[in-house]
């Protein structure tokens, strides 16, 4: 076959050639100087890198820029196979598209959090981590950390932990005293975490469980199932009885896509974490005066919005897993911290045909529901202790608080009473400004 190929023109060559295994392209620069010189084209290694490995520059696993002498694109797959060939292609290429996208929407939006990120694991230290742990991480996980070995955060000193910690890449929220943001843990800590926490919680036998995620503010653990390659998250009966609760749908684990390649919990959780980032549901926000990802969404439908009067209020929830009791048949069975955000809009507050150009809140008024029947109906003066003062065109008012509820699906809604001008000093009637439904669900995925 390869000797006919000879006699083909540039373009159908080049076509076939583009369309072939990258090895078979190697054995065809094997018959002649022509099909040689077709076959180290280094557009069409750019295409198999592309394809097969989701490199589009010659870099070798390292990020080191491969030599020139040659076709460059042609060496990085030769050095990309080297180290990586033992996995099936697919899923590198999967695993690394999951990466670039991560950390190509962390350079524009959180280059410090990006500054984090350590460069790949060796196959010898998965090997190592696997033997200290006495597991067998899955292919995927294995895959993801050769390409990432987590985030260069956790450190003994508290200055430097103060810095670091409202940088982890998966994020998370803030309500009252409680602050939760979770980092991907290099391997090294996903040994040390592993057996401290196993020590603490007295699951010696359940060796199968390492953690790879964790908070430094709230505590709150993800945990891999090495044996149903699962992604777990410890509930607030963790410490008690080890309780944790699925972040991915089973169902999707069991799935096979092309070339039979492997899947877990891991990787789909890390690929809806980068659809949730680069679709704009999730964003950074400052938490405590320093900026972090907020899990809480920022997009209909997941996230409320109502005007009244040029008054905007924007509202979403995020599922606490930590603070959840799954055991409980009681009132606080699923938790739930909610963000609401007001602002007037540039117009300014517009009431009974008359503009002013401030508006103060003065009360609010909650309905909380689950399985659409009411379990709480809410009064009372200010927010979080605060009387918001809204200006046309100035930042978000922004606060948290939260809810427990005895059993998921539900919803929260309710309106704020506000008074044109300020509160010492009214220039209207008191207006109520809607707050529109927003939902409180047991997520497909826990973050």
């Amino acid at each position: 076959m390869a000797v006919g190929l000879e006699a083909l023109g540039g373009l159908v060559l080049e076509s076939i050639l583009s369309k072939v295994e990258a090895k078979d392209a190697a054995v065809c620069a094997c018959v002649s100087t022509r099909l040689r010189s077709a076959a180290s084209d280094d557009a069409l290694w750019r295409g198999y890198c592309a394809r097969d490995l989701a490199v589009c520059e010659p870099l070798d696993p390292d990020n080191t820029l491969c030599p020139s002498f040659k076709s460059t694109m042609q060496e990085a797959y030769k050095r990309w196979f080297t180290s990586f060939g033992m996995y099936p292609l697919p899923l590198v290429r999967r695993a690394k598209g999951c990466w670039n996208s991560i950390k190509s929407w962390m350079s524009v939006n959180f280059p410090e959090a990006n500054d984090t990120l350590r460069k790949g694991a060796s196959e010898a230290e998965i090997k190592s981590a696997e033997e200290f742990l006495g597991v067998k991480l899955p292919a995927a996980t294995k895959v993801l950390y050769r390409l990432c070995d987590g985030q260069e955060t956790f450190t003994p000193n508290a200055a430097e932990k103060l810095h670091t910690a409202p940088l982890g890449i998966i994020g998370g929220y803030e309500f009252y005293d409680n602050v939760v943001n979770v980092h991907l843990l290099p391997l090294r800590l996903v040994v040390t975490e592993t057996k401290r926490i196993a020590r603490h919680l007295g699951f010696f036998t359940r060796s199968k469980y390492v953690v790879v995620a964790a908070s430094y503010y709230g505590q709150k653990f993800f945990f891999l199932n090495c044996d149903n390659d699962q992604l777990y998250v410890g509930t607030r009966n963790l410490a008690e009885d080890g309780e944790m609760m699925p972040c991915v749908p089973q169902d999707l684990i069991r799935q096979t896509v092309s070339h039979n390649m492997p899947q877990d919990a891991f990787l789909l959780w890390l690929e809806e974490h980068s659809r949730r980032l680069q679709s704009g549901m999730i964003k950074t926000r400052k938490i405590r005066n320093r900026r972090s990802i907020c899990l809480f969404p920022e997009i209909p439908p997941y996230c409320s919005v109502a005007v009244t009067n040029g008054v905007q209020v924007r509202a979403s929830a995020v599922f606490v897993p930590e603070a959840s009791n799954p055991k409980d048949e009681g009132e606080e069975k699923y938790y739930y911290t909610y963000s609401i955000r007001m602002s007037l809009l540039p117009d300014g507050c517009m009431l009974d045909g008359v503009y002013y150009s401030s508006c103060q809140l003065y009360s609010r008024h909650w309905l909380i529901r689950s399985k659409d029947v009411v379990v709480s109906d809410v009064s009372g003066e200010a927010v979080i202790g605060k009387y918001p003062l809204l200006f046309p065109g100035e930042e978000e008012f922004v606060y948290q608080s939260c809810t427990p509820i005895p059993g998921a699906p539900g919803s929260v809604e309710g309106s704020f009473t506000f008074v044109p001008g300020r509160l010492s000093k009214p220039e209207g009637r008191h207006f109520d400004v809607k707050v529109a439904p927003f939902s409180l669900e047991e997520p497909e995925y826990i973050f």
